[in-house]
């Protein structure tokens, strides 16, 4: 899970210490990601650059805001280099990301 690079620290400041609060916006995080994802891909297969910087915008934002730092870093390569017009990197990362993102259902259990 050291690929995820989570500063909890970080995200506990976020929530005032809130440990329940905290496992709630790791939930939300997880679900809304998966949609994100989802859209990420799509935008992709169709070769879709502006799609590809939305939906890896939306995971950077979230992720950052909860400290998951592995997930925001190649959100953020991706959004930089679509924004540009590419989404080689979105492509190459597709899977990295995925994988990323599944294991935020075990951040779910450590928030808890």
């Amino acid at each position: 899970m050291s690929e995820l690079q989570w500063n909890k620290n970080f995200a506990l400041e976020q929530t005032a210490g809130d440990e329940e609060l905290l496992t709630e916006l790791l939930v939300l995080f997880r679900d809304s990601s998966a949609n994100d994802y989802s859209e990420l891909c799509r935008a992709i297969e169709e070769g879709d650059a502006g799609g590809v910087a939305t939906a890896a915008h939306s995971i950077k934002g979230a992720s950052a805001s909860l400290g998951i730092e592995g997930i925001s870093n190649l959100a953020m390569e991706m959004e930089g280099e679509a924004r540009k017009g590419s989404i080689e990197p979105a492509l190459a990362g597709r899977k990295a990301m995925g994988d990323l993102l599944a294991m935020t259902a075990d951040l779910v259990k450590e928030g808890r």
